[in-house]
Formats: C-alpha cells, structure tokens, sequence
C-alpha cells in the first residue's frame, strides 16, 4: 500500500492501469453518473493548476478519505462540489465505499491495495481529459 501523502513520482500518469471499458461505457450510460458537469470556476481551476497538479490532489483524496477499510464519515465524505475531482469521483463512482463497491467490484471493509487506488485515479483522469476536451471543442465551436 501506498504511504501518504503520496509521492506523485510513484504513480506517473503512463503507469496507471488501462480503465475498464465495459465499465466505462456502464458510468456513461448511467443518468446520474454522466450529469456532472465541471462548473466555470472548476474549469478555471483545472486549467489554472493543470492536470498532474489536479491528479494529485486526486491521489490524495483516494488515499486518505477512500483507501482505508472504514473511512471516516463513508457515504458522505466526498462533497458534491468545490474540486475538479470531487465532481469527477461522483461521475465515475469512485466517491464513497459504496459507490466503488457497487461499480468497481472493491470490497467494502477492507483497505484498497496501491493498485485500486491507481485503478480509481485512473478512472478520474480518464474524465477529467474527456471533460477538458469536450469544453476545448465546445469553445472551438463557439470561434470556429
């Protein structure tokens, strides 16, 4: 398991796992899942902080309010906005215990190993690129 705060050179960005497709294209077909939106300000901040930074605040996230067997406040401990990656967790349902469980096959009440936390990061940098292109292609659009 990862010791954190995370060292970010542990997890580069070519070395997180492959998402799962069936599974992705199961998060885009849900209604609740694929209604989140990044707001101006989080647009503004993932532009302005750039996505390794963003991913890292995302590394951290996992690892302190998901990773463990019981986290604190489970259910409740990802707010719904504030962060990129808050929004980003509740799209790819990686927010709570529950969610990861249900969707991702993690068991609940057990510590996720370094290679779930991984997989999780991997699924948030997955829509975090989607979402910037679709808001790069939208803009384009509007000058283009």
């Amino acid at each position: 398991m990862l010791s954190w705060p995370i060292f970010w050179p542990e997890i580069v960005q070519s070395a997180l796992p492959a998402v799962d497709e069936a599974c992705w294209r199961r998060l885009r077909a849900a209604r609740f899942r694929a209604g989140f939106r990044l707001d101006a300000e989080d647009q503004a901040y993932l532009q302005h902080k750039g996505l390794e930074r963003v991913l890292e605040h995302a590394a951290d996230f996992i690892g302190r309010r998901l990773a463990p067997a019981q986290p604190l406040r489970d259910g409740k401990q990802t707010p719904w906005r504030g962060h990129p990656v808050f929004v980003a967790q509740h799209a790819t349902a990686s927010c709570c215990r529950g969610c990861i469980a249900k969707w991702h096959g993690f068991e609940a009440g057990r510590p996720l190993d370094s290679r779930q936390q991984a997989y999780l990061l991997a699924l948030i940098r997955r829509w975090l690129v989607e979402v910037e292109a679709a808001g790069e292609a939208a803009q384009a659009d509007l000058f283009g």
